[in-house]
C-alpha cells in the first residue's frame, strides 16, 4: 500500500521516531509499504528553516539523497491536485496541508499525519 507522509511525520521518522504512534512506526518499518512525500514537503521545510522555525539544513542540503536512502519517493503534483487543493473548503488555511489533502483525496491514498483537521476533508488519515 502507498502512504503519503505529512512533513512532521517525515521529520519524526528521520529524527525522533519515538514521537510516532506504534502503527506509524510499523508501516514505516514494513518495506512492502510505499512511503511517498509530496513536493510540498521540501518547500515547506525550506520556508520554515528560512524563518527560523526549523533546523533542517542537514536534511535539505542532501534532500534527494536522504529520501532515496530512506526508501521514500517524491509524489509530483498535478495541475488537477493544485486546483483541487485551492478549491477545498477553508477548514484549513495552510496551503501546504491543503495540497496534501488534495493529493491524498485525488490518489485515494492515506495521509500519515497527527493533524485531525484533515478529517474534515474526508482524508483517510493514519495516526493511532
Amino acid at each position: 500500500m502507498t502512504y503519503l507522509l505529512d512533513t512532521h511525520t517525515f521529520l519524526w521518522l528521520l529524527r525522533d521516531p519515538e514521537m510516532l504512534p506504534a502503527q506509524v512506526r510499523e508501516i514505516a518499518a514494513d518495506r512492502s509499504q510505499v512511503l511517498v512525500l509530496s513536493i510540498v514537503t521540501p518547500w515547506e521545510m525550506a520556508i520554515k528553516a528560512k524563518v527560523g522555525k526549523l533546523e533542517a539544513a542537514s536534511i535539505l542540503d542532501n534532500f534527494e539523497r536522504q529520501i532515496a536512502i530512506a526508501g521514500y519517493s517524491i509524489l509530483e503534483t498535478t495541475v488537477r491536485q493544485a486546483i483541487r487543493g485551492g478549491r477545498l473548503p477553508l477548514h484549513h488555511k495552510d496551503p501546504f496541508d491543503r495540497l496534501l489533502a488534495a493529493q491524498s483525496l485525488d490518489l485515494h491514498i492515506p495521509l500519515v499525519s497527527r493533524h485531525s483537521i484533515f478529517d474534515l476533508y474526508g482524508v483517510n488519515r493514519i495516526w493511532a
